[in-house]
């Protein structure tokens, strides 16, 4: 949705923000592009900005890694640019984090069209304490993978299995592909499998409840966007609400698709768990960060100097 000069930016205006809540240092993620140090370029000695150790995969990889640097760091929050993929690759580093998720990617309906400069200020607000994470941020639902001898995986908003044999393209595109689907969220104004729910039986972020979907022939059609400028009709023999907790089955073959791309291949008689828990990130508020500073007056007189200290090498 946005090219790099745009994404210089917006991390120039959630710094900015940041800054505005008495924040003076930041740990960043050297991105292969150069797009986090281009921003910090302008500052000066107005704030302390340490990269952290990352892969130079060009990947997804590189995300999660920073993730983990970041947690180690002990940052206070984070702010993360981009979509569904780039908030899960974060969430595999840290899956607790106290997040601001920016959407600047293709299939956005973890993160919020925010603009960067309140965003940053909510991050820096709670990361120097002045507002309590626990008044402003929510838990996410997160779709655990296990699979049967192999790593486990997860998913911020839908994990499916496709009748596929190859990653392949990683992004689905063929709805008669999908067999099952499970959803942390169903919204019928958005894009990707979880508006096939949405049109069914929508299920609110906020509700402790999963979505399950059985798809395939002759079922429901629902015409959905399951993609960016794209409608297909999708047949769904059956959907119901579960539990959080509740484990659904599935076996191989196929490709375990998480938040919108290909990411698993399931072997032949190979199985595979799905379970919705409320454990992922902590997801800050922006407008209720904002209006509880505006009710403790945190925006009146001079700027503070909030944040935690950290030695040269992060600790």
């Amino acid at each position: 949705m946005f090219d790099n000069q745009e994404k210089r930016a917006i991390v120039r205006r959630a710094i900015v923000g940041a800054l505005a809540s008495g924040v003076r240092e930041f740990r960043y993620m050297a991105d292969t592009h150069g797009i986090a140090a281009a921003a910090i370029d302008e500052f000066g000695d107005a704030a302390r900005f340490v990269a952290v150790a990352s892969t130079r995969s060009a990947s997804t990889l590189d995300t999660t890694r920073a993730a983990a640097a970041l947690r180690e760091a002990d940052c206070g929050a984070v702010v993360t640019l981009g979509g569904d993929g780039t908030n899960r690759a974060f969430t595999l580093g840290w899956r607790n984090a106290p997040l601001a998720a920016i959407s600047t990617g293709t299939n956005n309906v973890f993160p919020t069209l925010v603009e960067a400069t309140v965003a940053g200020a909510a991050a820096g607000l709670v990361a120097g304490g002045r507002v309590p994470l626990e008044a402003v941020a929510a838990r996410a639902k997160v779709v655990h993978v296990a699979i049967e001898g192999e790593a486990d995986d997860l998913a911020l908003v839908d994990a499916a299995l496709a009748a596929d044999r190859f990653t392949g393209a990683r992004a689905i595109w063929g709805g008669d592909r999908l067999r099952e689907a499970v959803l942390t969220r169903a919204e019928p104004s958005a894009v990707g499998i979880t508006a096939i729910g949405g049109l069914l039986a929508p299920l609110d972020p906020a509700e402790d409840a999963a979505l399950r979907l059985s798809l395939g022939p002759g079922g429901t059609v629902v015409r959905a966007p399951i993609a960016p400028g794209l409608y297909e009709p999708v047949a769904v023999r059956a959907y119901e609400r579960i539990a959080l907790g509740a484990e659904v089955a599935l076996t191989g073959p196929g490709v375990l698709a998480f938040d919108g791309e290909r990411e698993r291949v399931l072997k032949t008689g190979q199985a595979a768990t799905l379970r919705v828990a409320r454990d992922g990130p902590w997801v800050i508020d922006v407008a209720a960060t904002l209006a509880h500073a505006a009710a403790e007056g945190l925006y009146r007189g001079e700027a503070p100097v909030a944040g935690r200290e950290h030695e040269p090498d992060g600790g």
